[in-house]
């Protein structure tokens, strides 16, 4: 069974911000609508600070579970047969196995209100399938997700799914890449044109006068949504039929674009592998490419604005740089080379205090504080094999 081999269990860092103005404590059910609380979800339950959970999926054995590093439990919480690809939209997590897609409530998230945020947890369900093909990726706002694969976009009703329905809603629109933000779906095509719908999948606006030829990853970002495209990427900022777009080139350095963003959840410091060579950083607040010179990398993921980028090697050592100057200020080795190069390749998420970082060959987790020189917290110790990894809670 699980255990933690580093020393006494360490409680997470409060991150983000703390619900200002709203009541502590649980959201209990109350006996009419005008005595409920503030913020008040039916049947979940509401912390003061993040609520993360990990969520894993078991490929051999077809099983799905999660694990809460407060509590270092774990919960076996459902199935999803062949599964070969995970994806989370921070609340549910998709587990694809390349021609469908389960879809799992992972019963931890955050609402947030502008001047405050709500954290919430109830009991995690499998909710259902979809079709879906390879190439997982999913991101979300208030109503509605977006799974993008290559056999498409589908968009799922958000109320629905936390009703326990998966509802389709809006058309498959026919692009490579899909963002809702700012009250709209932000579509890029295959080929290349950018265009704008509200949520029902109907034309909302012109289509956006920026391009973006081989739409490749995406991000949503406290400074704009992005999308990665074979000649930089496309931030969107804006709001309802204001969006505007603004293309951030790529710098001359002989590097391949990047593949998929990866980042602490809302950050605006983007990360990914640059081929073989290295790992593209992007700075959207700063409109900044930088190549970071690494080697070959299995996972990467940024940790924010003046925070180091994280890179796990296929050697097996976890490396924090300075995305500023490019220097290595950390390493830790996590694991062998042939686990690390293993297929699917380990994850690598990043919250508002630590990293982890799955381990099948081990049946083990592993929480990296990355702000104490890759210090390793704790080894979570798991009764099966995590192969495909997601943290929710945001």
């Amino acid at each position: 069974m699980m255990g933690s081999r580093a020393g006494a269990a360490l409680a997470l860092a409060a991150g983000g911000l703390m619900a200002a103005g709203c009541g502590g404590g649980a959201a209990e059910p109350s006996g009419g609508e005008e005595s409920a609380p503030h913020g008040h979800v039916e049947g979940a339950r509401e912390a003061a600070e993040p609520q993360w959970r990990l969520v894993l999926a078991d490929t051999a054995a077809g099983s799905l579970h999660t694990l809460d590093p407060a509590t270092e439990k774990a919960a076996r919480v459902g199935e999803a047969a062949g599964a070969e690809e995970a994806a989370t939209d921070g609340r549910f997590a998709y587990f694809s196995s390349g021609g469908s897609t389960t879809v799992l409530d992972s019963g931890a998230w955050t609402v947030d209100h502008g001047d405050h945020v709500h954290y919430y947890t109830a009991e995690p369900a499998v909710l259902g399938e979809v079709a879906t093909g390879s190439g997982l990726r999913a991101a979300a706002d208030k109503a509605v997700s977006a799974l993008v694969s290559d056999a498409g976009i589908r968009f799922l009703d958000r109320a629905a799914l936390a009703d326990g329905e998966v509802v389709r809603t809006a058309a498959d629109l026919g692009g490579a890449a899909a963002l809702p933000y700012g009250e709209r779906l932000v579509v890029a095509g295959r080929d290349g044109s950018v265009r704008v719908f509200d949520r029902s999948g109907a034309s909302a606006a012109a289509a956006i006068a920026e391009d973006c030829p081989d739409p490749r990853g995406q991000a949503v970002t406290r400074r704009g949504a992005v999308i990665g495209c074979s000649d930089g990427a496309l931030v969107v900022t804006g709001e309802g039929g204001s969006l505007k777009a603004e293309k951030i080139a790529y710098p001359d350095e002989g590097a391949d674009p990047v593949r998929s963003f990866h980042h602490r959840p809302g950050a605006p410091v983007l990360a990914g592998a640059a081929g073989d060579g290295g790992v593209w950083v992007l700075d959207v607040a700063a409109g900044e490419w930088t190549l970071l010179d690494t080697g070959p990398a299995a996972a990467v993921s940024a940790a924010g604005e003046q925070m180091p980028v994280l890179v796990l090697g296929e050697d097996g050592r976890l490396s924090a740089y300075d995305p500023a100057t490019g220097e290595r200020t950390a390493q830790n080795r996590l694991m062998d080379a042939e686990t690390a190069g293993a297929s699917p390749a380990p994850s690598l998420t990043v919250d508002t205090a630590r990293a982890y970082v799955n381990d099948p060959a081990a049946d083990a987790v592993y929480e990296v504080d990355y702000n104490d020189d890759l210090r390793l917290a704790r080894t979570f110790d798991l009764a099966f094999s995590p192969d495909l990894m997601v943290e929710t809670g945001w």
